[in-house]
């Protein structure tokens, strides 16, 4: 990027910018012309010409970066890769308005200016998924490394931009995009680009290919043949660069045939299943004691990976009172036990001064893995999703059904939600409940509820737990009788 002219002055400004997308000379050339406060009337671009058409090149050091909303940053990258020759004039428009006072000018879609440039930004999306869906490598023969060429042609100058896409993608193999702009090379370690290709320097096919087009053919639904579509979906300019396109034509002209002789074809009849047998299949797998349960849960990969391992219930089968909680927490994950963690003692410190016997009683969580977010060296809990405790329900339903307790405690909401298939408050619903489970239930709060309460609130809670549990402690009491 070079300016002309007398920057400081009235006169016209000439910015020349290098050819393609030169998204790095428009950010100096605007900050430079922005530090200057020259107008956008004043400035004249060009893209690939000598400067200097109204005077000799400004000579000033960088001016500091621009204080930009993050939109308008966005809007920039995406919009400078067009092809249109007034992108730069209109960008610079934009900014200066923007740092002008209209802060929020990109709110305004009715804007022409905004409608404009967002306009263009859509269709280097459009080019950009284009190029990700239907460039094709195709192997080089020869000695050394296995190599990959493909042949490109963008409506915009999308290269650099698309690059990145297919290093992800195929980052173990050495490749190179050519375009009639530019090249875009990848050896596995570092990414280059280069100057133009021709579509003769790219092979025009290899041994790949048969293989590709078989399978497209083998998947063609002649029913399903809308031949607008399909130019819509993958305009015919790319049609020369695809391996399967050839197959087409052929495809096309057979696809009338082809639906007429699959509706005349007899319908087969639908192979029925005893309902009856078919259940007592799934129930002769089924585990068939609490420790085959456990053993299939150990096995079991975390629903969201991260967990260390599987944390089981405690206690003793025919347990009269059984306690779910949520899910296993840091601690918990660590030892493999559930309810060891802060909130675990001070569950075991409540229901001591309820009277009721950790060891009497069954423990375990409606989940049975722990879900984290990773904070520095801290894993902070994180809430499961109904999805989450839906894919654990089963084995709970089957824990309860080994451990047949007479009265089952939903520790907080997440517990309520496994034992009662739907989300009821648990501040309303405190108190003895109905799973419908061949159970007795009781509802209240999980002890992890105590400890985010601030310190003027927490007594009083406390109490109010221990309350509930003694009340738990009598319900049983009866319920054993």
């Amino acid at each position: 990027m070079e300016p002309g002219g007398d920057l400081f002055g009235t006169g016209p400004q000439a910015v020349s910018l290098g050819a393609g997308a030169d998204g790095a000379g428009f950010r100096a050339a605007v900050r430079r012309l922005a530090a200057a406060a020259v107008p956008p009337e004043r400035v004249v671009w060009s893209v690939g010409e000598a400067p200097g058409l109204f005077g000799a090149p400004d000579a000033a050091t960088d001016a500091p970066p621009l204080a930009l909303p993050r939109g308008v940053g966005d809007l920039v990258a995406r919009v400078v890769p067009h092809r249109d020759p007034e992108r730069y004039a209109l960008l610079y428009a934009l900014i200066w308005r923007v740092l002008r006072g209209e802060r929020r000018l990109l709110e305004v879609s009715s804007d022409p200016l905004v409608h404009r440039l967002e306009r263009m930004a859509k269709a280097i999306a459009r080019d950009l998924h284009k190029m990700h869906a239907f460039l094709r490598f195709r192997r080089v023969e020869g000695e050394g490394p296995e190599r990959f060429v493909a042949w490109f042609e963008p409506d915009h100058h999308i290269l650099e931009a698309a690059a990145p896409f297919f290093v992800g993608r195929f980052r173990s193999l050495h490749w190179t995009i050519l375009t009639p702009e530019g090249s875009a090379r990848w050896d596995t370690e570092n990414l280059s680009f280069g100057p133009p290709g021709r579509r003769e320097d790219a092979p025009a096919s290899d041994g790949f290919e048969a293989g590709w087009r078989d399978y497209y053919e083998s998947t063609f639904n002649p029913a399903r043949t809308n031949l607008a579509a399909m130019r819509a979906e993958m305009p015919k300019k790319y049609w020369r660069n695809m391996p399967e396109t050839a197959a087409i034509p052929g495809l096309v002209r057979a696809a009338a045939a082809r639906t007429d002789s699959m509706i005349e074809r007899a319908p087969q009849k639908a192979i029925k299943r005893d309902p009856v047998r078919a259940v007592a299949a799934m129930a002769d797998q089924a585990p068939d004691s609490l420790d085959a349960l456990n053993a299939i849960i150990r096995r079991s990969e975390p629903l969201v990976p991260g967990a260390t391992q599987a944390v089981l219930g405690e206690g003793r089968v025919g347990a009269t009172i059984a306690f779910v909680g949520e899910q296993p927490g840091d601690q918990e994950d660590r030892q493999g036990r559930p309810f060891v963690g802060p909130a675990g003692q001070l569950l075991g410190r409540a229901m001591a001064e309820a009277g009721i016997v950790r060891g009497d009683a069954y423990l375990t969580n409606a989940v049975k893995h722990f879900k984290f977010e990773q904070r520095g060296q801290r894993r902070i809990h994180q809430n499961p999703t109904a999805g989450e405790v839906s894919h654990y329900r089963w084995w709970l339903e089957r824990e309860l059904d080994f451990v047949a307790p007479r009265l089952v405690v939903a520790l907080g909401a997440t517990a309520v939600l496994a034992l009662a298939g739907r989300a009821i408050p648990v501040t309303r619903a405190r108190g003895p409940a109905e799973f419908g489970k061949g159970y007795a239930g009781f509802i209240t709060v999980h002890p992890s509820y105590l400890l985010r309460l601030p310190d003027g609130a927490k007594d009083e809670a406390y109490a109010a737990f221990v309350a509930d549990l003694r009340r738990v402690g009598e319900l049983a009491t009866t319920l054993a009788a």
